[in-house]
């Protein structure tokens, strides 16, 4: 057996630590709390993350989601579904999305999304292409070409 193994009897219970009750008994007149301050006084002291005013530490870091970037990468949206009615084998860009009405505003770069079917084959040129989204156009028939995202590959809306 050993000191760590040593145990309180089953049942047993610790007496209470009376204080305030005179120098003798170990904790008297401050009760182990000190002599002045915010801490030694009555009720509950501070609350958790209180930092005696100053900005505590969870208010200071950065939270776990929804961080606001610097720089997001903001692109004009368009599923396989809406490139349904195009022509086969017609060149599908922003350009031509823009003037054929199916988007309206072309200030940022295209990417396509993959909800829905596509059942002709099609060139699309695009900035970026869901894995969905390229599946289904070369399923199709069709090739997808990534185009660089610089701000002059971008038609401004009319």
């Amino acid at each position: 057996m050993r000191l760590k193994d040593a145990k309180p009897q089953e049942g047993s219970k610790r007496r209470r630590r009376r204080v305030g009750r005179g120098i003798a008994a170990g904790q008297g007149a401050s009760c182990g709390f000190g002599m002045r301050g915010q801490k030694s006084r009555s009720g509950s002291g501070t609350r958790p993350g209180f930092e005696g005013g100053q900005m505590p530490l969870y208010r200071r870091v950065p939270k776990l989601k929804h961080f606001t970037l610097v720089n997001p990468k903001e692109f004009t949206l368009i599923n396989v579904s809406d490139l349904g009615d195009v022509a086969a084998g017609t060149t599908v860009n922003l350009a031509y999305l823009v003037d054929e009405g199916i988007i309206t505003v072309g200030n940022s770069p295209l990417k396509v999304l993959g909800d829905g079917e596509l059942n002709v084959a099609l060139t699309v040129e695009a900035a970026a292409f869901s894995k969905s989204a390229k599946a289904k156009i070369e399923a199709a028939g069709g090739t997808c070409t990534v185009v660089p995202m610089g701000p002059e590959k971008w038609v401004r809306s009319k």
